[in-house]
């Protein structure tokens, strides 16, 4: 093992350790880790702070089951910040904060492989930011099923006069999200409005799309989950590695790329190397996600 190593990251100080550790099957180590999280940081920061965040973490790499961690650790630096989010029995928990790069290489270094995100801020957990569609391909369906379906939707939002951006997963499926920035909708809300949409495609698609919960009913069909709209859900964080074979990432795409994919005409599957260079050529595609303020055309929305 390579000696731990001594950083400095805008005035914070690190320890790094186990740099030469292989993380991936395919051989990408911790130290590429770390270097992707640290460059993404730029883009990624914007769509992190202010939330609680979960970390799945894989110190043994990811050809392990990993495991998921809420609870802050309480060896962070004194400099990592935490937020009070969903708990469990005992009361709310402190999650982790990620809110400058320090931060991000930190988790990095914690082999913080998966950061997933709630679609409310933590200074109010009542009020999500966002509603996500989240498109799970039951086999032999794949991503490019979910985004016939994500298309399908895209006219559904049309309809309402919404806007929504989409991701991939970074594993097998996409997410759609549509903003909305304003105070007032509810978990139960962007829910339900959610659901009703993937019922309206699920009956534009008959026999291709579900909205069941039931994993039997998924084989073949795009289960379209509603239920990540849930107070206590997360979803996984845009740019965030994913704990594949290969260092693959939840990237941003724009619709032709979406339309592109439901034709097979390319494969929306992006490496870490991947994301950096469309950074480089196209910034960030989710910026607006952040921002558009949007109402929900039903009932505490």
């Amino acid at each position: 093992m390579v000696a731990p190593v001594e950083v400095e990251i805008e005035g914070r100080h690190l320890s790094l350790s186990n740099l030469d550790k292989v993380l991936y099957p395919s051989g990408f180590t911790k130290a590429q880790v770390i270097d992707y999280m640290a460059r993404i940081a730029p883009v990624a920061l914007p769509h992190y702070r202010g939330r609680a965040l979960t970390f799945k973490r894989f110190p043994d790499g990811t050809g392990t089951d990993g495991f998921f961690e809420k609870r802050c650790p309480a060896h962070r630096p004194d400099w990592v910040s935490v937020a009070i989010g969903p708990g469990d029995r005992r009361g709310g928990i402190e999650y982790c904060c990620i809110t400058e790069t320090a931060s991000m290489v930190w988790a990095a270094n914690m082999a913080a492989i998966e950061i997933h995100a709630p679609m409310a801020l933590a200074r109010d957990l009542d009020e999500p930011r966002a509603v996500v569609f989240d498109f799970d391909p039951g086999a032999p369906s794949t991503i490019v099923e979910c985004c016939e379906v994500a298309l399908a939707v895209r006219g559904v939002l049309d309809a309402v006069g919404l806007r929504g951006w989409c991701k991939t997963s970074g594993s097998k499926g996409l997410q759609l999200y549509v903003p909305l920035n304003i105070p007032g909708p509810t978990h139960d809300a962007a829910a339900d409005f959610a659901l009703a949409v993937g019922q309206v495609v699920e009956r534009q698609m008959p026999g291709r799309v579900t909205t069941v919960m039931a994993k039997a009913q998924r084989p073949g069909k795009v289960f379209v989950d509603w239920s990540q709209n849930a107070h206590h859900k997360t979803t996984i964080a845009p740019y965030s590695l994913r704990a594949r074979p290969e260092p693959t990432v939840s990237t941003p795409v724009t619709w032709d790329e979406v339309g592109a994919c439901a034709t097979g005409d390319v494969q929306l599957r992006f490496l870490s190397d991947d994301v950096l260079e469309r950074i480089d050529e196209v910034g960030d595609l989710f910026e607006d996600v952040l921002t558009l303020e949007q109402h929900l055309p039903i009932p505490g929305g």
